[in-house]
């Protein structure tokens, strides 16, 4: 399949939940799979021990979220993968979709030490040991791979190897496993340039100031498939570094912790995992694993 054509498919399963980068259709919570309370149990007969508001679950995401992780930069609709992800605890600790309240902080205020307004954060916290001096994780509920992006007739046109990504210019964003991921897989003969974040990477990529740049897999397919014109992604990047695991962040020493991640390994074990994913991120199938 060519790549305008995987582009036209990518496009036409995402347009549809996102017009921009920065916006992206609500529906009910209610009709997620796993946000009804499980086993018989209530919002108050859990709510009394730890939680920030009696009777509450209170969820954090990013100040914007991004599609596929939440739709429309709503959360409370329930879609999107980490929205789904999110309601599906819920429903595993006992609370019911109208008994989850959102509140929204940055990236780098959630894992700072220090008092949260959160019983839980979900924005693809990759979980580190040097994170966990100030905060906790759940377990991992995904774990991500790398990928390459490019304009097509651009220097990376064309690469099928590592070896062929080394004298390019890659961009990432700093302290990110992409840019880790650039190091130990990739070793480039020119240093990657690296960014305060994956639009101000984009954006160079955009003006042709680096050849590439590294996200995400589900970032990349939203990338290639809506907002970079005339991109595609070259391959996925064998692991390196710090695995990229995403865990669920609770405050440090949260009495909840234990709790949350046994409900991240239920919903694991029962399928809902999977099934989440396979809905949200199921493109990723059928992307070449660069050697």
């Amino acid at each position: 399949m060519s790549r305008s054509v995987l582009r036209t498919v990518r496009l036409a399963s995402v347009v549809a939940g996102a017009a921009l980068l920065l916006t992206a259709c609500a529906s009910s919570p209610a009709g997620t799979a796993s946000s009804e309370p499980a086993s018989g149990d209530t919002a108050t007969s859990v709510a009394d021990e730890g939680f920030l508001t009696p009777g509450k679950f209170t969820i954090a995401t990013g100040e914007i979220a991004y599609y596929p992780y939440v739709i429309d930069d709503d959360p409370a609709s329930g879609e999107g993968f980490e929205a789904a992800i999110a309601y599906a605890i819920a429903g595993e600790l006992g609370f019911a979709p109208e008994d989850v309240e959102w509140v929204r902080t940055s990236f780098e205020a959630a894992i700072a030490p220090g008092p949260k307004n959160f019983d839980v954060n979900i924005q693809q916290y990759t979980i580190t040991e040097e994170r966990r001096q100030a905060v906790d994780f759940s377990s991992p509920y995904y774990a991500a791979s790398q990928a390459v992006v490019a304009i097509e007739g651009g220097a990376a046109d064309g690469v099928d190897s590592l070896a062929g990504l080394k004298g390019l210019t890659l961009g990432a964003m700093a302290g990110s496993t992409s840019a880790t991921t650039i190091d130990e897989a990739i070793a480039p003969d020119v240093a990657p340039q690296l960014y305060n974040s994956n639009e101000d990477a984009v954006a160079a990529l955009i003006a042709n100031q680096i050849d590439a740049i590294v996200l995400d897999l589900p970032t990349a397919y939203y990338a290639t498939g809506v907002y970079i014109e005339n991109s595609f992604i070259v391959g996925e990047l064998p692991a390196a570094g710090v695995p990229d695991e995403w865990g669920v962040l609770l405050p440090k020493d949260s009495p909840l912790t234990e709790r949350v991640t046994a409900a991240v390994d239920a919903l694991r074990e029962n399928g809902t995992l999977d099934r989440i994913t396979e809905e949200w991120l199921g493109e990723g199938q059928g992307v070449t694993l660069l050697k």
